[in-house]
């Protein structure tokens, strides 16, 4: 299908309407106002490069779309301050510079929400900057949008954020696109600079798989081809902004012709006649007495009744938030999904997916991550990124990490099975953000494209001798013993004392030490970032592994990041991990250098040195603390084995 749409001749539906609400107004206000409230909302955005006009195209449909009501608003006797008058008409300067707030920061640096009318529609614009840093705040914009504009300075043309931005736009679903093209007053309103970047831009959007896009000559500023046709471009014939605006199609119909899913926000039992799940349809419709599968326990059961505030339902439909009554007693819960029980969508605990990485800390693979999908927050990971995408090349480019607004195909791992449909499918069941489990910040939005082959296929072997049999054989309560501290603080020579303790008292003990470990099952590994944080996952899942045979682990590793060592925690039963800080202050540390690793760190030769170019996040609440300044190595040992036996 072309990228050019057809140009149809305006529709000047724009005065019919106005006229219509003129004659309601004089002869039937309670019609008028009925009509005003059941009129559509559209959810459009706005977006492009830095300087477009995008503030200034806002400003103008606000300002002309007040305008339109004006004589309306006199004959209801409003009074003109409450909308903004002077002098018979509105300050259009207010809203062109920078919407007033805007103005006094000089950028756009958020999501800035407007709402205007017209006779037709309702419409909630999303103004997103259009500098690279806030890349994620446009996408916060585009992720609920019906329609996208896109704007284009007549005179800079394509650029680099406009191409992330219809690309982004395009990978979140929206099919709706308007390509505006601003400041036609500037370049003449000159038809072959118009047609020149239409042309860049349909080669642009052939490469990302752009359905189409209605193309647009327009001034913000001067007004030209927002409301009424230009007369400076009389060669254009399309429709206006407003005027398609007013006619684009709302999403509602996809959405209800889809199978049913609802994710269950809260489970609601008034009393103990009463059980209902309530959430929002994501899509499809529902009666009583249709059958029900319930995921990811895969239960099936009927629908008993459709409870709203207003009463019972015998429909209900995608966009309506209901308490569904169930006619059998199912383990149901917050987090899991009601779906069609001859359609369900899948479940899986691995999948492929693109991120928008909209963090200043690089994304770390192997690092846990919170993933909120639907009504449900499970910890995630991302186990191997596949490809950053160059978004002035497409290209695929080999990347270990994501750094801010980049975006990448990665494999992400889940700890447990969730529901899911791919996000091109059902945006509510397939699309998802990462957060941070230390800062609780929102680190990347996600769009999953597929379950892995292998999460379907790897099932959970279970064996007859268990964690218990194995601790109860070596009489012994499991535990890990987590060392962690700067280099040269005493890490593995505490630890190698503890050890030697509790084998004289009989006890059933491995010491994982840093370098002994990086010899053999880490040797592949470095030490950025990302190669530390896979260090510790490796780590950890030994560990875990040698407590199930019912082992006292003890390990010794600087492991410097607070959310790995809570990953490892996590990995292991209550009350048998045992964080242990070795608190040494840097200078001590410096001072004893007993391998000459701070030496050769100072002089430039190391890099990614813990405590020197590297940051070492301490232990927020240990179990144990042990300061090697003033305990010898014997000291500190005892101590950690008296807390050992004290549990």
């Amino acid at each position: 299908m072309s990228a050019f749409q057809d140009q149809a001749p305006e529709d000047h539906g724009t005065e019919h309407h106005a006229y219509e609400a003129d004659r309601l107004i004089a002869e039937d206000i309670d019609a008028y106002l009925t009509a005003h409230q059941h009129k559509t909302m559209l959810r459009f955005i706005t977006c492009g490069s830095v300087d477009d006009g995008k503030s200034t195209l806002i400003g103008r449909l606000l300002y002309d779309s007040k305008m339109i009501f004006e004589d309306q608003l006199a004959s209801l006797e409003h009074d003109s301050k409450s909308v903004g008058t002077q002098g018979g008409g509105i300050d259009f300067a207010l809203l062109v510079d920078g919407l007033a707030a805007e103005r006094e920061q000089g950028i756009t640096i958020d999501v800035a929400y407007r709402f205007f009318a017209t006779e037709k529609r309702k419409f909630i614009v999303a103004d997103t900057p259009g500098h690279e840093q806030y890349t994620r705040n446009m996408v916060t914009g585009a992720s609920t949008a019906d329609l996208a504009v896109i704007l284009i300075d007549a005179r800079q043309g394509v650029l680099t954020q406009t191409r992330r931005h219809s690309y982004l736009v395009n990978l979140l679903g929206i099919r709706n696109i308007v390509l505006a093209v601003n400041k036609m007053d500037l370049v003449g309103y000159s038809a072959e600079r118009f047609y020149e970047i239409v042309s860049d831009y349909s080669h642009f959007a052939r490469q990302i798989g752009m359905e189409s896009f209605l193309p647009i000559p327009i001034s913000g500023l001067m007004g030209d081809n927002i409301v009424t046709r230009s007369e400076n471009m009389a060669w254009y014939q399309g429709p206006t902004l407003i005027s398609h605006l007013e006619t684009a199609p709302m999403n509602d119909t996809r959405l209800q012709d889809a199978p049913f899913r609802m994710a269950v926000q809260w489970v609601n039992r008034p009393n103990l006649d009463f059980r209902g799940f309530a959430g929002q349809i994501a899509t499809g419709s529902l009666r009583p007495g249709d059958a029900v599968r319930i995921l990811p326990s895969g239960r099936t059961t009927s629908v008993k009744g459709i409870v709203t505030l207003d009463g019972d339902l015998e429909q209900a439909v995608a966009g309506q938030s209901v308490t569904l009554t169930l006619t059998d007693e199912v383990d149901c819960s917050r987090g899991d999904v009601i779906t069609t029980a001859d359609a369900p969508c899948e479940v899986a605990d691995q999948f492929e997916a693109t991120l928008v990485w909209m963090s200043e800390a690089e994304m770390l693979p192997g690092r846990p991550y919170l993933l909120k999908i639907g009504t449900q927050t499970v910890t995630a990971s991302v186990t191997e990124p596949k490809y950053e995408v160059n978004v002035n090349t497409l290209e695929h480019l080999a990347s270990k990490t994501l750094a801010l607004n980049a975006i990448g195909v990665v494999n992400i791992s889940t700890d447990r099975a969730i529901p899911f449909e791919s996000y091109a499918t059902n945006p509510d069941l397939g699309g998802f953000i990462l957060i941070d489990r230390i800062s609780n910040a929102t680190v990347a939005a996600g769009m999953i494209h597929f379950a892995l082959r292998r999460s379907q296929n790897i099932h959970w072997q279970a064996v007859d001798i268990n964690r218990e049999a194995h601790a109860g054989l070596k009489g012994q309560r499991p535990a890990v013993v987590w060392f962690t501290g700067l280099s040269g603080s005493g890490k593995s020579t505490i630890a190698n004392l503890v050890e030697k303790k509790l084998h004289a008292m009989g006890r059933h003990t491995f010491l994982l030490d840093g370098d002994n470990v990086r010899h053999g099952l880490n040797r592949d590994l470095g030490f950025t970032d990302a190669d530390r944080v896979e260090n510790i996952r490796r780590v950890g899942e030994v560990a875990r592994l040698m407590t199930d045979a019912g082992l006292i682990v003890l390990t010794a590793f600087i492991s410097p990041f607070r959310s790995e060592r809570r990953m490892v925690r996590d990995l292991i039963p209550e009350g048998e991990f045992i964080e242990v800080h070795v608190n040494t202050p840097l200078e001590v540390a410096e001072a004893r250098d007993v391998k000459g690793l701070y030496k050769k760190a100072r002089a430039g030769q190391l890099k990614n040195f813990t405590g020197i170019d590297s940051p070492y996040e301490a232990p927020e609440s240990p179990e144990l603390v042990v300061d090697t300044v003033s305990l010898s190595a014997e000291e500190a040992a005892e101590r950690v084995v008296e807390a050992l036996l004290a549990r």
